[in-house]
């Protein structure tokens, strides 16, 4: 008999769409500690549009920008959305999944229902007077962010989705495991290969920072497969250890060094030399780990304030500083002498257009990429897996949590 709710990991009948689903919900009275702010509540299943696909969702990655939304800053994606005319008074996270094709609205044409599939976390309109003019997607003025700028993400039994956001699920792969890394890599491959001409050519040098994260993991894969030579910045020995696992050719421990933050004021001749003296010190436990006098081609940032200065002036010049965050804080210094004089780029960099996402999908399918799945929750736990995050309490690489997945499934 057909239901209008189903329990998790309950199966409706093939073709029947219920009525309501759960979800992992914040609201703007729960805003805080994300542990608090994400409560498991009954609500709607959304309609399904044109160009829409419906999915069942089998599991999710766990990103940080759902850390952001929890705490209600610095965005409150709620309170942006009522603005632009949404009505719905909660948020649904989730920026990257698992699951099956469970419905398809009209005019969509490559995925059929029963489709096992990993989502994109991006939302454009194709119809977009910049996007039929031949532009980026990435660069439409319409491009946001699913589950976080836009609704109705991937933590919830049914999510509802555009179409060019469905890629085929690697089969190698769990459900977990292929829902946590899409997001990462994605950002991680338009980082590094996606501005010319500053992209990873065999032997470059390339300094990652983080490496020991979702995107971190990601990006030492990446620059080993197309020939690069990845140095990682740490904050611990077992980090240090994980990224050589992962290929990274040497590795920097950030706790080593006490420069970090915003440059000191030029007029400042003492705390100047000071911070140049740490600065160049940093540069040369680079050239320990690299095992050569060879500045990075690339320096691949999402940390932001505390780490810019130095990215800046130890990238190489004609080499290029990419950023796609900002952790540590958004007012981030540079010396400009230093990026005129020796002709460096700095450039920002957000998550990836539909063929950056289809490349990193083909390299993990192909085996050359690893997810790099370091923790699987249950739906119930979707608030302490991104309060761990807010922590950094959580272990290296990628995280996930079930939505209608079984354990045995992950």
């Amino acid at each position: 008999m057909k239901k209008s709710l189903y329990e998790l990991g309950e199966m409706p009948p093939t073709g029947h769409v219920p009525e309501k689903m759960y979800a992992s919900v914040i609201r703007p009275d729960r805003y805080g500690p994300p542990e608090e702010a994400f409560r498991t509540e009954v609500i709607d299943v959304p309609p399904v549009g044109r160009g829409q696909v419906l999915v069942y969702m089998m599991a999710a990655g766990v990103n940080y920008n759902n850390v952001w939304a929890a705490l209600g800053t610095p965005v409150d994606v709620i309170a942006a959305r009522q603005r632009n005319g949404a009505a719905e008074e909660f948020h649904i996270g989730g920026s990257e999944g698992s699951g099956i094709v469970w419905a398809v609205g009209d005019g969509v044409k490559q995925v059929r229902v029963g489709d096992e599939v990993i989502l994109s976390g991006c939302q454009w309109d194709e119809s977009a007077a910049d996007i039929r003019a031949g532009g980026d997607p990435m660069m439409s003025s319409t491009q946001a962010v699913w589950g976080y700028e836009e609704n109705f993400g991937a933590f919830a039994q049914f999510t509802l989705v555009d179409e060019y956001q469905c890629h085929p699920k690697p089969q190698r792969l769990s459900w977990a495991e292929a829902a946590a890394f899409l997001l990462t890599g994605a950002t991680a491959y338009r980082q590094l290969l996606g501005w010319q001409p500053n992209t990873v050519r065999p032997g470059d040098p390339i300094l990652i920072w983080g490496g020991a994260g979702g995107l971190g993991s990601m990006a030492i894969q990446i620059v080993r497969t197309f020939g690069g030579r990845p140095v990682a910045v740490v904050s611990s020995a077992a980090r240090a250890d994980y990224c050589k696992q992962l290929g990274a050719e040497g590795v920097l421990d950030r706790s080593e060094f006490t420069h970090w933050g915003r440059l000191p004021d030029i007029s400042d001749v003492h705390a100047s030399a000071v911070w140049l003296q740490e600065t160049r010190r940093f540069g040369a436990a680079f050239w320990e780990a690299l095992g050569e006098k060879r500045a990075p081609k690339i320096v691949l940032e999402h940390t932001g304030q505390d780490s810019i200065p130095t990215s800046m002036y130890l990238c190489d010049t004609g080499g290029m500083v990419v950023i796609c965050g900002g952790t540590t804080g958004y007012h981030a210094d540079i010396d400009l002498r230093y990026l005129w004089m020796r002709q460096k780029r700095l450039q920002g960099s957000h998550f990836a257009n539909f063929q950056q996402c289809r490349a990193i999908t083909e390299l993990v399918a192909k085996n050359y990429i690893d997810p790099c799945l370091s923790y699987v929750g249950e739906f119930s736990e979707i608030g302490r897996t991104h309060q761990m995050m807010r922590d950094n309490a959580h272990q290296p690489g990628n995280m996930a949590v079930l939505i209608n997945a079984t354990s045995s499934e992950a």
